[in-house]
Parts: C-alpha cells; sequence; structure tokens
C-alpha cells in the first residue's frame, strides 16, 4: 500500500526519525557520540518501502536546539505526531516507520562499548515511549 505524503508529512517523518538519532548521539558517552550518530544513521538510510525512501535524506533547514532538552522538545511530539500521521493514512507504513526507528535505537546504543550508558538506555525508552503514545 502507498500513501501519498506532502512535503510537510515528510519533514516531520524526517525529523523524528533523524532527530531520535540525535537524541542518542547526545545521550552518549562524548567519545562515541559520533559513533552513535553514524551506527543510527546507516540504519535509517537501511530502510527499505516508503519509509526508506523518505528516511533515505536528513531533513533540511530544521534546527534542533542548543540543549538536549530542546532538542527532545521538538523529536519526541514528533515522533507521536509521525505515528499518527502514519497510522492515519497507512497502518503498514506506521509499523514500518516504527520498526525503522526502533532499529536506528538499537543500533545506536549498541555502538557504545559494552553496554548503553543509563543516559542511553533511558532515551531509548523515552524515544519508545513517544512513539507508542499515538
Amino acid at each position: 500500500m502507498s500513501v501519498t505524503l506532502t512535503d510537510q508529512n515528510k519533514l516531520t517523518l524526517r525529523t523524528a526519525a533523524w532527530g531520535a538519532v540525535s537524541l542518542m548521539s547526545a545521550a552518549g558517552a562524548a567519545g562515541s557520540a559520533h559513533k552513535v550518530a553514524t551506527h543510527g544513521s546507516i540504519a535509517l538510510t537501511s530502510a527499505t518501502g516508503q519509509v526508506g525512501h523518505v528516511l533515505a535524506k536528513a531533513p533540511r533547514g530544521v534546527k534542533y536546539g542548543r540543549t538536549v532538552a530542546e532538542l527532545a522538545d521538538q523529536v519526541l511530539p514528533a515522533l507521536t505526531a509521525a505515528m499518527i500521521l502514519l497510522r492515519e493514512q497507512a497502518p503498514a507504513e506506521a509499523d514500518d516507520f516504527r520498526r525503522t526507528v526502533v532499529v536506528a535505537v538499537e543500533a545506536a546504543a549498541r555502538a557504545e562499548q559494552g553496554e548503553p550508558g543509563p543516559a542511553v538506555a533511558e532515551m531509548a525508552r523515552k524515544i519508545t515511549a513517544a512513539l507508542d503514545a499515538a
């Protein structure tokens, strides 16, 4: 099933997914932030189907803020909005989007040596909660 997404819809999906990776990177250990972002980004650009086509490009012109709190204030609601949008228009795409973001979050979390730290684990929980709030 294919759904027609407006440019604004696509921006919402990109802001949500790429922002989730940015949140994971911001929560990671200082030395591993780049590695966390790289692993999460690879997961997003590896997506297939319509979600993969939308997420193939990072959002342009999005200002996430200067603190993790400002980033979360923008990204967590965007994750919920993306899920609501997709559930209304194409439930299969909503499931694909959720799985894609969860894979990106898991890839980002595993980029750190050993177990993810408490901040990374908590950020992953917040991202998953935002996806499931819809």
